[in-house]
């Protein structure tokens, strides 16, 4: 919060300007003391001017507050203000103004030569500059401090002269609270939300009536579109017809062209078949003649047979040396074959040990396999493959339960994570009841404390109760009274004395009088010698003077015509006329500057917002686009389910159908199996019941018509099993074709639920997030473009006023320039003294001598009355003081007295107080700690029941670990077995078995044959004769035989041929049903084609149609159009809200702050007046008409029951009280950040009794306040008995009196307190 340090003042009035006066300012209070026309005013002037730049009231454009020159015998001067103070962030700044006074030949000018607003780097300790222009110093400063420039100047540091403006009349009433208030900008904002309603609200019909042209444009588009697609639909269609019928009938004409070629080949077949079957008819029965010739037919081939028949007698002899080498081949065969049988049996030795092996290996994968299913089957992982498995399958099932116990040991810790976390969050509920539970048994801990601490001050009270009332037992209160009262009535009768001449003020004026006659003195004597000029200069100076008043009559019109306006332009200042025009241009380039800015912004934010409503355009569209592929999808599913299924069915059941169609599958399967193995088991029951003659099933012998029945029974059963095979087959097939229609559909279903669960949430949270950014960037848009038409119209404002303020600067210069020949002028021919004679001029200037001669005798008399007078009253002060502070003494007793009982009543409530709310402390314990064991109790039991389904997971898993360990070990054996390569061995031990087993069989087989070729030798050796003419016979036979097998393959090669070509009546029926096949496809791709043509026809005419201006970007314009609708209304109701809003606001603020100052005012009013003839006084507030919030202000006294209107029926006591009291309650009110407070003159016009009151109820405030440090008021009086009254010490040290030393300057002086 902001204070006032230190300020320091040099040539400001009467202060000396060759001289600092510093005077700093105490908390809570700076007492300034002085007689009047001392200079106490003008500190409030350098506090009020270095805080807000405003210059006090009639100081003529500052030529009357700078120190005069004149006076300082000089013909410039120079005023200096150093203001050091805290802002409200607690920041310490320097300000510091200066300024300039020059006396000109004919007139004064005053300049600001510097403003400085410094503060200091705190990291640096350097001075830094935060600026140098007086504008910005004067918005800096107040907001700096923490309250507004009104409040600054009508309420903190208000002149003497306008103090009383609460009681002025209405219209400056209203303008002050107005700029209190801050109303004036708040009242246009809503006349501009306003306007702008009502302009947007018929721009909103307009947008209607071209959106629902557009919506019935963009129907007729759609519906076009619409068409165009079902016919292009309908023509994809077409054509895919079209090519399936043309794939149809080429395929047609392929198969009739390859039907044409085998009936020609079957044709050709048959003939060469009748002929070669008319040739093998003849050969064949001369074969039969021949054969019947043969006495014997001869085994020998015909090589052989041709040998015998060319060399007989070489062939005995050969026959001979051959029956004696088969002889030696005999014995040769015989000793092979023994050597082989002994092979083979240590082959079938060695083959039974590997087979023991392998049998022993096959039993481990069959208890592998087994071990497999019986995992899969508890663990129920689904179903397996036949046995026996490959070791692949092994493999690959093995590593499917493997995957299996990582997914156990992974859910094992989710598991564990998921129960930590609910401990954990059941964990922390606890810890908070328990850290509520302790909190509020620490607060009936502390509720203890407080009561024995209660206890403990109610003694130390009871005790200084006991010392103050000793005390006062000692001291005559009466005796003290009447003591100070007499004091006080000799020290007014010496004050009324002394201030019945006011003799400061006579001497000031006489010494005023001095100094023009000094002036006088001078300007006589400078007369006398320039009493000679030409005449011609005075007529120059008569022309130039009336051009000079013409351009000043002009100059004042223009001035009072745009007063008005630049002072609002300049908010509330009216710099002087000279420099409108700088003030102008520097008050338009920042406006012009910020609403370029903001129009800048504005564009921006239209585009970020036009860029926000596309992506939620394309959000939208992309959010519709997916629900139609949802919508799509499930149509589609919804009717190949009702296809499928023949059911109604929709997509919400397809995981129940097909869990349904699997269940039915599988138990068709099983049906099926079963049935099939009850069909095995009749055959097998009907063999038994025939060789053995008894019961298969419990062994109990059949008599022979018993068996027959038994029999006879069973394929009964047998034929209907095989026909409920057959019916339960095709069920199973027809469930399997129902259960693969639907797995095809799966897919699809996947892809429907992804789109619900993911990507529709995802495209609607995309839609949410683009709509609130959108809705943000038309906050900003409409936010920036009520900021833009407010600084428009400040800058239209503004540039109005260029062209004329420019006008009138030219008239300046113009008056400048005659002025400046108009001095020139004056100085040259002394106008006004330059018509006297040296004789008149001489009489005068000894006149004006003795005339000053007299005034400074009557000066020096005046001075020691006034002197001896001022020591009766200092001594008279000085008794009564001592008086007076017995009497306080004793008034401070008292109020301990009665501030202890007060206290001790107060201590007493508190204790009580306290009690209770220890006791209800102490009630609401008991559900907390209820509910803290609860938790505790809900967290153990949660704790135990997380542990017990965490270690029936961890058996589980354990168990499966050794299930599969024993897998593992049996794998292990399997893969040892494999890595032995026993199985090869086998195996090439058994081709080698079979390779002799081979080999003697084929040993067996040579040795019979080498003995039967041997026998047939011998016996071929013993006739001869009849050998001879039996191989000629032979040779014939064989001849003709092989003749006839010639022809029969040939014969059956070419039937062969035929039956691969098929028969030629079912060809040429073939034939003839795909050549009608062929005209029917033909003619139905013929009217297709047609139809195809039709639809072509419809698509380019719409597309014609659509191509018109009309149609042209019809979404995109109805879309911008829609949009522009919308964002409009938003924006309309937008600001309905902002406009009841700030309205609502206005109103609740302006009634909430009238209400806190007129208590404010009660209160002051009922404390500080002593009269019986009001009551209370109060502001009252009036609006001046209905829709608007601009209000008219008047002060009104209650007397008794009537309202009376202040103004004009008080006295000035009454006014000037009423006007403090109002300005005590905007400070309480307005200067929250600011706790500074200057009166000056409070008590001017108050009788002794509300003097009195009002220094009570100041120190009554102080002593509130006195725990702010920033608290500061700053009373400047000349009435000593009030001065006396707030002036004490435990507020102030020390307080200021300001004099004029003996050359009537103005000097401040630090004075102890009653000094």
């Amino acid at each position: 919060m902001s204070t006032v340090d230190k300020m320091l003042i040099k040539g400001i009035r009467s202060f000396d300007p060759d001289n600092k006066n510093v005077i700093t300012f105490f908390k809570p209070l700076t007492l300034i003391v002085g007689p009047n026309g001392a200079g106490k005013t003008t500190i409030i002037e350098c506090l009020k001017l270095s805080c807000t730049g405003e210059l006090p009231p009639n100081s003529r454009s500052g030529h009357t507050f700078v120190h005069d020159p004149k006076v300082a015998g000089e013909t410039e001067t120079k005023g200096q203000i150093k203001l050091r103070f805290k802002t409200a962030a607690g920041k310490d700044v320097v300000c510091i103004r200066s300024f300039q006074l020059t006396q000109k030949a004919s007139k004064m000018e005053f300049k600001a030569i510097e403003s400085v607003l410094q503060t200091i780097n705190p990291h640096t300790g350097e001075k830094v500059c935060l600026s140098y222009r007086c504008a910005d110093m004067d918005r800096e400063i107040p907001a700096l401090m923490g309250v507004s420039k009104a409040v600054l100047e009508n309420v903190i540091f208000v002149h003497q002269d306008e103090s009383n403006w609460p009681l002025q009349d209405p219209s400056t009433l209203k303008k002050k609270f107005d700029d209190i208030f801050s109303a004036t900008r708040y009242t246009k904002a809503l006349e501009v939300i306003k306007k702008l309603h009502k302009d947007q609200a018929q721009e909103i019909k307009t947008f209607r009536l071209k959106l629902e042209n557009l919506q019935t444009v963009k129907d007729q588009a759609y519906k076009l579109r619409e068409n165009i697609a079902q016919d292009q639909e309908k023509s994809d269609a077409s054509k895919s017809q079209m090519e399936q019928l043309k794939a149809k009938i080429q395929n047609i004409e392929n198969e009739i062209l390859h039907m044409e070629t085998g009936l020609d080949e079957l044709r050709r077949l048959q003939g060469q078949i009748s002929t070669k079957a008319t040739e093998r008819s003849t050969l064949f029965t001369l074969q039969q003649q021949q054969y019947a010739a043969l006495s014997e037919e001869n085994e020998d081939t015909d090589e052989e047979l041709m040998e015998w028949q060319t060399k007989f007698e070489e062939r005995i002899a050969i026959l001979e040396t051959k029956i004696s080498k088969l002889g030696r081949e005999m014995d040769d065969e015989a000793t092979r074959s023994s050597s082989l049988s002994q092979t083979i049996s240590e082959l079938t030795r060695e083959i039974g040990k590997l087979q023991a092996e392998a049998d022993a290996h096959m039993c481990i994968k069959q208890e592998r396999d087994s071990d497999i299913k019986k995992i899969f089957i508890k663990n129920n992982f689904g179903p397996v493959p036949e046995f026996p498995f490959t070791n692949d399958v092994a493999m690959n099932l093995t590593n499917r339960i493997k995957a299996r116990l990582s997914d156990l040991e992974n859910d094992l810790q989710e598991k564990k994570k998921s129960n930590d976390d609910q401990l954990d969050v059941l964990w922390k509920h606890y810890l908070k009841v328990n850290a509520r539970y302790s909190e509020v048994d620490g607060q009936i801990q502390s509720k203890i404390e407080s009561v024995s601490g209660i206890s403990r001050r109610t003694k130390d009270k009871e005790k200084e109760r006991d010392a103050a009332e000793v005390e006062l037992s000692k001291l005559n209160l009466s005796r003290l009274d009447e003591r100070e009262r007499h004091m006080q009535i000799e020290v007014e009768r010496k004050t009324l004395a002394l201030g019945e001449r006011d003799y400061d003020l006579i001497i000031n004026q006489k010494r005023t009088e001095m100094f023009s006659l000094d002036q006088k003195i001078k300007a006589l004597q400078r007369e006398k010698d320039n009493i000679n000029r030409d005449a011609d200069d005075r007529v120059k100076l008569g022309l130039k003077k009336d051009a000079l008043d013409s351009i000043k009559e002009k100059l004042d019109q223009m001035s009072n015509e745009l007063r008005e306006k630049v002072k609002s332009v300049l908010k509330g200042r009216t710099p002087p006329v000279k420099d409108w025009k700088k003030e102008i241009n520097q008050a338009f380039w920042p406006v012009d500057k910020e609403y370029n800015e903001l129009k800048s912004k504005s564009q921006e934010a239209e585009q970020e917002f036009k860029l926000a409503q596309s992506k939620v355009s394309d959000a939208k569209e992309q959010l519709t686009k997916l629900r139609k592929d949802l919508d799509a999808k499930r149509r589609f599913l919804d009717s190949k389910l009702q296809s499928i299924s023949q059911i109604s069915a929709n997509i919400d059941m397809f995981p129940k159908v097909l869990q349904d169609a699997k269940d039915k599958r599988d138990e068709q399967k099983r049906l099926e199996s079963y049935a099939n193995g009850m069909r095995e088991m009749f055959v097998p029951f009907e063999q038994v019941a025939r060789n053995r003659h008894v019961c298969p099933c419990c062994e109990r012998a059949f008599t022979p018509d018993e068996e027959d029945a038994f029999v006879k029974k069973q394929r009964m059963h047998s034929s209907s099993t095989a026909e409920r095979v057959k019916a339960l087959a095709m069920e199973s097939s027809d469930a399997e074709t129902f259960l693969q229609q639907l797995d095809k559909l799966r897919p699809i279903y996947d892809g429907y639920m992804k789109l619900v669960d993911e990507t529709i949430s995802l495209a609607e949270k995309n839609l949410n997030q683009r709509l609130a950014d959108e809705s943000q960037k038309s906050q900003t848009f409409d936010d920036i473009l009520g900021v833009l038409a407010q600084v428009k119209m400040d800058r239209d404002a503004v540039e109005a006023l260029l062209k004329p303020t420019d006008t009138i600067d030219r008239h300046v210069h113009e008056k400048q320039q005659l002025e400046g020949e108009v001095e020139d002028l004056e100085y040259k021919l002394a106008l006004g003294q330059g018509v006297k004679s040296l004789e008149e001029i001489q009489l005068e200037l000894n006149s004006v001598q003795r005339t000053r001669d007299t005034l400074s005798i009557e000066v020096d008399d005046l001075r020691d009355q006034h002197k001896i007078l001022n020591d009766d009253l200092s001594s008279a002060q000085v008794r009564w003081h001592i008086a007076r502070e017995e009497k306080i003494k004793a008034s401070n007793i008292l109020d301990r007295f009665t501030k202890a009982e007060e206290e001790l009543t107060h201590l007493a409530e508190e204790k009580k107080q306290l009690t209770i709310e220890k006791k209800l402390l102490e009630e609401s314990l008991d559900p907390l700690f209820k509910e803290k064991e609860s938790l505790l109790q809900e967290y153990n039991d949660l704790k135990q029941r997380f542990d017990e389904e965490y270690h029936r997971l961890a058996e589980r898993k354990r168990d499966f670990q050794q299930e599969l360990d024993a897998l593992g070990r049996l794998n292990m054996k399997i893969k040892e077995y494999l890595d032995s390569k026993k199985v090869e061995k086998l195996n090439v031990l058994q081709e080698k078995y079979s390779l002799s087993q081979s080999q003697l069989q084929n040993c067996e087989a040579r040795k019979q044959g080498i003995s039967a070729e041997l026998n047939k030798s011998k016996e071929l050796l013993q006739g001869q004769g009849q050998l001879k003419r039996n191989i000629d016979d032979n040779l014939n036979y064989r001849k003709t035989k092989v003749e006839v097998d010639r022809l029969t393959r040939d014969i059956e090669s070419l039937e062969e041929r035929m039956l691969s070509i098929g028969s030629a009546s079912t060809i040429e029926a073939d034939l003839k049903r795909h050549s009608q096949e062929k005209e029917r496809l033909s003619s139905e791709f013929n009217r297709c084609q047609g139809t195809l043509s039709v639809y072509q026809s419809n698509i380019s005419k719409h597309k014609q149609e659509l191509k018109q201006t009309q149609y042209k970007d019809i979404e995109k314009r109805y879309t911008n159009q829609l949009l522009q609708l919308k964002t409009t209304e938003m924006a309309n109701k937008d600001l309905d809200r902002y406009y009841a809003a700030l309205d609502k606001a206005l109103m609740r603020f302006h009634t909430m702050k009238m209400e806190e100052i007129n208590k404010i005012i009660k209160e002051l009013w009922q404390q500080t007046y002593r009269g019986q003839d009001i009551d209370y006084i109060s502001i009252n507030s009036d609006s001046e008409g209905a829709g608007t919030r601009s209000y008219s202000y008047r002060v009104v006294m209650q007397t008794g029951d009537a309202e009376l209107e202040m103004r004009g029926r008080c006295s000035a006591g009454q006014k000037v009280l009423a006007s403090l009291i109002i300005r005590l309650a905007l400070a309480e009110t307005f200067c929250l950040n600011c706790g500074i407070l200057a009166l000056d003159e409070p008590t001017t016009n108050l009788d002794g009794p509300n003097a009195e009151s009002l220094a009570a109820a100041l120190l009554r405030i102080m002593e509130a306040r006195k725990g702010q440090e920033n608290f500061q008021l700053i009373v400047i009086t000349h009435d000593e008995r009030f001065a006396h009254l707030i002036g004490q010490r435990q507020l102030a040290e020390k307080y200021y009196r300001v004099s004029k030393d003996e050359n009537q300057h103005s000097i401040i002086e630090a004075q102890e307190i009653f000094d």
